[in-house]
């Protein structure tokens, strides 16, 4: 199975930080945001893994490289200085990705989410004719009303009057064909695909209740930076 990190965003709310330094490469513990993820998702079985850059994006490829250091496989998709947004970055990769089911992560984030289990959600898109697996979790203090319904037949809705709305983890597994009639190379967003999918029973999804920290401000990267220096004393 492969995996996509997303690391496109230009990162406004973290300046002056992001502005000689690209988010996904902000450290926490010592380690890049996005390297937490790729020692995840080497624990998980996960080795062969493509990631999307924009503003700055030579310093992700110089700090990263292949990928060697992390026991993975890394190649890139690089959008140009300001991205395509979350479905176009995608579509832009999918000759990258293949033809199967695969795992995107947003590279901002800190999370405890086990990727293992994504190896079974993509084994059950293909099988049950969907299209995406979504995590959701509890909403954060920036996002109060959430974003998608997770109904208790496993199904995600978008409508709000249907129960009271999660927050989006940017987590997901994706079946190619979500992304059919994106072109590559224009920037398309990522909510009205998936909400045009779960109109037709096609996303299912999971509540996350561990570790899940969008990494979007200052005050958010020293929380960050204090859950990672814990991981680092644990044996």
């Amino acid at each position: 199975m492969k995996a996509m990190i997303l690391a496109a965003g230009r990162g406004e709310r973290m300046r002056p930080l992001t502005d000689t330094c690209p988010k996904p490469l902000l450290k926490a513990g010592g380690e890049p945001l996005i390297g937490w993820h790729l020692r995840r998702l080497k624990a998980a079985g996960i080795e062969d893994i493509v990631i999307n850059h924009a503003w700055l994006g030579s310093q992700i490829e110089d700090t990263l490289g292949t990928g060697a250091a992390y026991g993975v496989r890394i190649t890139y998709s690089p959008e140009g200085e300001k991205g395509l947004e979350t479905a176009g970055g995608i579509a832009t990769a999918l000759p990258l990705l293949g033809s199967e089911p695969f795992l995107v992560v947003n590279g901002d984030v800190l999370t405890d989410i086990d990727f293992q289990t994504a190896i079974h959600y993509a084994q059950a898109l293909a099988q049950q004719q969907k299209l995406a697996h979504l995590w959701l979790v509890p909403n954060p203090a920036h996002n109060p009303n959430g974003d998608f319904i997770l109904q208790q037949n496993g199904l995600i809705a978008s409508d709000n009057a249907a129960g009271s709305a999660l927050t989006f983890s940017g987590t997901g597994v994706y079946h190619p064909d979500l992304f059919r009639d994106t072109p590559p190379h224009q920037a398309a967003k990522l909510a009205p695909l998936l909400r045009q999918a779960m109109q037709q029973g096609l996303v299912s999804g999971e509540q996350h209740n561990g570790l899940w920290l969008d990494v979007g401000t200052v005050e958010r990267l020293a929380e960050a930076d204090k859950i990672a220096q814990n991981w680092l004393k644990q044996p």
